[in-house]
């Protein structure tokens, strides 16, 4: 196969899970163009992943969201020429995109009635019964390509490393401080570590001269990372909302460590090589926990309702967060700078 087309999920996280198919695909198929078909939040993620070598944009809840826009969408493809489309997303309208731009070769789950639009059929494992790294790779392994690397890999632009260096000189933080990035935010909150533990766990490390801690989040995130480090004395930096994603991969490479819960972020330093505290609770790390080289060290309790993924966004007290303490975290940063 020449040219091959990755229909791709909608997530950060899951994007970066899905990184070892393109590698897989351009080990299977060296001289192939592969090409990937996703929403435009996740591009600067693809960017980043070596093996691919074109993105393509579904704006779905933008310029393609009406039937002329998918119109408009479907002819870009179909004259691409694709020899065939691996779908990793389990989307019905996706299958419907690539059956009529006439990509003769469609592989995918059997999901959503949308069988009549694939050419191979894939049953479906339970959602929750892989990793998602393997359940995106086994859309390949079904169609005969073999698998050698199951690990996430992101590659670090040299442009916005050198933006990275030039933010953080600027802001105090020297080539010799010992970096933590703490990520307190997260798609959902029930998937979030308290404020007040943030805080605390904050205050504890910057005791340290020699550590500096800088919070990352999205614009959406600037008034949590406010109301964290509102009381603090030593303030951590706070980039929370002000830089790009490409260069928040430059700066999960030069941290230290990061701690997050079970974010885009985590997954991305774990992908660069960074190792990472990953505070976990309502969802399971043997599904989404990080995958990629750096050191991972998980802290999550059984609390009774989280023995399985759980998705009860209405929680009131959100136990399974709160069962991680401070001192654990703590202990697990030191553990990371003393190994």
């Amino acid at each position: 196969m020449n040219r091959i087309l990755v229909v791709n999920v909608n997530w950060l996280g899951d994007v970066i899970f899905s990184s070892p198919v393109f590698k897989a695909l351009k080990d299977h198929y060296p001289q192939a163009k592969i090409s990937c078909l996703a929403a435009p939040r996740v591009r600067e993620v693809l960017e980043s992943i070596p093996a691919v070598d074109e993105i393509i944009i579904y704006d779905e809840e933008g310029e393609h969201k009406n039937f002329w826009g998918k119109l408009k969408l479907i002819g870009v493809l179909s004259k691409k020429h694709f020899d065939a489309a691996f779908l990793l997303h389990r989307s019905l309208t996706r299958a419907l995109l690539v059956f009529l731009a006439g990509i003769p070769r469609r592989i995918g789950y059997d999901t959503k009635n949308r069988s009549i639009f694939l050419t191979r059929r894939i049953k479906a494992p339970s959602v929750d019964s892989l990793h998602r790294v393997d359940y995106y790779l086994n859309v390949l392994e079904s169609f005969g390509i073999p698998v050698r690397d199951r690990v996430t890999s992101l590659a670090v632009s040299p442009t916005a490393e050198s933006e990275i260096h030039s933010i953080l000189k600027s802001l105090g933080v020297d080539e010799k401080d010992y970096v933590v990035v703490i990520h307190p935010g997260g798609n959902w909150n029930l998937k979030r570590w308290p404020p007040a533990n943030f805080n605390l766990l904050i205050s504890q490390l910057t005791r340290d001269p020699r550590v500096k801690v800088i919070i990352t989040g999205a614009e959406s995130d600037k008034g949590l990372a406010d109301e964290i480090t509102a009381s603090l004395a030593r303030k951590p930096v706070n980039l929370a909302g002000n830089i790009s994603l490409r260069q928040l991969i430059a700066l999960a490479q030069r941290a230290d460590c990061m701690v997050s819960a079970d974010s885009g972020p985590l997954h991305i330093a774990s992908s660069v090589g960074t190792p990472v505290v990953g505070i976990f609770g309502p969802t399971d790390p043997g599904i989404t926990g990080p995958r990629g080289s750096g050191r991972s060290v998980i802290l999550r309790y059984d609390v009774g309702c989280n023995r399985k993924p759980c998705y009860y966004s209405q929680c009131p007290d959100n136990i399974c967060m709160q069962a991680v303490s401070v001192q654990k975290v703590l202990d697990a940063v030191e553990q990371i700078k003393n190994s």
